[in-house]
């Protein structure tokens, strides 16, 4: 069984989630929009404050009652729902019906109307921008790599370690890198150059104490570590 590299599943969770949700409000805009349409006005009270219950906290809802243009008494609770309540218990409130589904009523406000779509939009956006940064990344590495592996020097550095990347967590696993160092024989500093996230420990593999850098000839904290030597992971 191949193994999934863990970014790119990640990149194309957040990108595919994203894309769901942006769909999904789409299609709550296009209804919202669609009830406006052909939604009439009427004056309706609240009767009742429903409380749900979700994730360990309480938020309620206004049943609202009001009366057709055949003068018959509707009943409907709203679709959005807050903590504390938008409404209390005997409030006037406008409201918007269409005539042939009475039952299916919104209170006349912003939120009970477009906060699912507002909501839903802005999460989708957020996950939809984190998937494409993350797929956007790895394509501006490559061409800082290719760069340096064209106009970079190269230099040999010291192997120190291999260290795990704690700052990076993947479905409770972290990537390793590997440490180098290298004094430069021009100014006497000693730099430490970090390679690039690996998913498996590549410690075995390592078998020579010398590990090609390339750096930028004027700049040394701009390189790139050259592990090609190591083993593909399999995908």
């Amino acid at each position: 069984m191949k193994s999934v590299d863990p970014m790119k599943l990640v990149k194309y969770t957040f990108l595919a989630t994203g894309i769901g949700m942006l769909a999904g409000t789409v299609f709550l805009y296009l209804n919202t929009s669609a009830f406006l349409k052909n939604a009439i006005k009427a004056e309706g009270t609240v009767i009742e404050l429903i409380p749900s219950y979700s994730d360990g906290s309480t938020t309620y809802r206004p049943a609202v009652r009001f009366i057709n243009q055949q003068g018959k008494e509707i009943k409907f609770a709203s679709s959005s729902s807050s903590n504390p309540p938008s409404y209390s218990e005997g409030q006037t409130v406008e409201i918007l019906y269409r005539p042939e589904e009475p039952q299916k009523a919104e209170i006349n406000s912003f939120f009970s109307l477009w906060g699912a779509p507002t909501i839903l939009g802005g999460l989708g956006s957020a996950f939809f921008t984190v998937g494409a940064v993350l797929l956007a990344v790895p394509k501006l590495k490559g061409r800082e790599e290719k760069y340096l592996k064209q106009q970079g020097t190269p230099i040999e550095a010291e192997f120190q370690s291999v260290e795990i990347n704690t700052m990076l967590s993947v479905n409770d696993r972290h990537p390793f890198q590997v440490i180098t160092q290298w004094k430069n024989p021009s100014t006497s500093e000693i730099h430490v150059f970090e390679s690039g996230n690996i998913w498996y420990d590549p410690s075995e593999f390592i078998t020579n104490q010398k590990i090609t850098v390339y750096i930028e000839k004027e700049n040394p904290n701009k390189y790139w570590v050259d592990l090609s030597f190591l083993p593909r992971m399999a995908e």
